[in-house]
């Protein structure tokens, strides 16, 4: 980026617009309204003095994970798994905090979820230490996202999803196909679930086949 150019950054799900002078003047809340946030980089360039900023908005067809997010009928909220912030779990015994322990995943009502294997829950995050773990989410949104990442000594980790115990389908997000099968291979958000009907609440199930995954956080949309 050249000194003294308005610039955009990114951060998760949030977007800061920094000014010539270093200022941010601007955040913006996961996806979606990119009118808004194309007016607002035309006036950090303006105010920079850029004589030749465009008054028209460039057309934005977004797909996948970048697709805005249906807010009007999401009833999910954003959703830690490490202990610090950690609510709604219903894993039986609760949470062990910073050591190996064996979880069973409980039956979860309305945003609540639960593990199921052998993870070592940490205050930022949730390490798979054996093959054969998962996570259960009873959620309602039209997108489901989890952060996840491969441990350090780990390589790529295979895992499996479900909706309501089925395969998904038509309703399978970017980085899984319709048998629900997928691959971590980076720490990131991973798009899981993207409903093509009518949005109803459902059970969510993910399962790694591999150890040493690491869960951080559940995003909807």
């Amino acid at each position: 980026m050249r000194s003294g150019a308005p610039s955009a950054t990114s951060s998760g799900r949030r977007s800061n617009f920094v000014d010539a002078k270093g200022r941010i003047r601007h955040h913006q809340f996961g996806e979606g309204d990119y009118d808004g946030s194309e007016r607002v980089i035309q006036q950090l360039l303006a105010d920079a003095g850029r004589t030749n900023v465009p008054n028209g908005l460039v057309a934005v067809n977004a797909s996948g994970a970048e697709e805005a997010a249906d807010v009007s009928d999401v009833q999910s909220p954003e959703t830690y798994i490490g202990f610090t912030r950690a609510e709604n779990f219903v894993s039986p015994g609760g949470v062990a905090q910073g050591v190996s322990h064996v979880y069973a995943a409980g039956t979860p009502r309305l945003n609540e979820w639960g593990l199921s294997g052998n993870w070592t829950v940490d205050g930022e995050r949730a390490t798979l230490d054996g093959k054969d773990g998962g996570i259960v989410y009873r959620f309602h949104a039209r997108d489901l996202h989890l952060v996840l990442g491969p441990a350090p000594e780990s390589g790529s980790i295979r895992f499996r999803i479900t909706i309501d115990g089925q395969p998904p389908g038509n309703n399978h997000g970017a980085d899984v196909d319709a048998a629900g099968q997928g691959v971590v291979t980076g720490q990131r958000l991973y798009q899981l679930v993207r409903q093509s009907g009518a949005i109803t609440d459902h059970t969510f199930e993910i399962q790694f086949l591999d150890p040493g995954v690491q869960a951080y956080s559940f995003t909807f949309g």
